[in-house]
């Protein structure tokens, strides 16, 4: 009976202190945050030596290369949008295949998002020529539009490794050209700032680089 009369009061006060929970734990809960990544930040075993020394505005440089298509891809196809990076190389038996897969995992996952691209460099370039880049994308499933397999100076391309994306070390001037090989996957916002690192051997890192990849996706 007592119920029945405070029903109404009991109800509201219930829904009352439910919302007022809800927007207590909101703004109490962390918000996700994604680094903005410069020289300064990254392990110096994984930064050129020479660019060490920079800890604000780093951005990707300009580059021109040549996709499987044999079309020439540059800053301008990737203006604006949110990009995965990597370094890779066709003949490659350890590593390669790995990522590879794993890059293609991550293709399907954003192939409905129209912001995010990826770009796979070859550190091997005299070898992967644009027919064996086409016949590896195709034997990989690589969308054209989605994902470019690029190839060109070999200069030029360890350059942009070790001193935009920060991928690799150079201890010394003679070392700037040395093979480079490595896992990671390198996350690139829409104003060509790298905002994280990921072991593309593991599955459980890109799941993570894909999270990210949502998150820069609403900013």
């Amino acid at each position: 009976m007592l119920f029945k009369k405070y029903k109404i009061f009991i109800l509201t006060f219930i829904s009352i202190s439910i919302i007022i929970f809800i927007a207590i734990y909101s703004l109490l809960k962390p918000q996700k945050t994604l680094k903005i990544f410069s020289p300064r930040d990254v392990n110096t075993e994984l930064v050129d030596t020479t660019v060490q020394h920079i800890g604000y505005n780093h951005t990707i440089a300009d580059f021109a290369f040549t996709n499987q298509n044999g079309k020439i891809i540059t800053q301008k196809d990737y203006e604006g949008k949110i990009y995965v990076a990597d370094f890779f190389f066709t003949t490659c038996p350890t590593i390669c295949p790995k990522m590879t897969d794993n890059m293609v995992w991550l293709q399907e996952q954003i192939k409905n998002n129209p912001k995010v691209m990826l770009l796979s460099y070859s550190v091997t370039p005299d070898i992967d020529s644009v027919p064996v880049l086409k016949k590896y994308a195709l034997e990989k499933g690589v969308d054209d539009s989605k994902w470019n397999l690029v190839t060109g100076n070999k200069k030029d391309i360890y350059y942009i490794a070790r001193k935009s994306y920060l991928a690799v070390k150079t201890g010394k001037p003679e070392d700037m050209y040395d093979m480079v090989h490595t896992e990671n996957f390198i996350l690139v916002d829409q104003k060509r700032r790298i905002r994280g690192f990921y072991d593309g051997t593991n599955l459980e890192e890109v799941k993570k680089l894909l999270e990210d990849i949502n998150y820069l996706s609403q900013e």
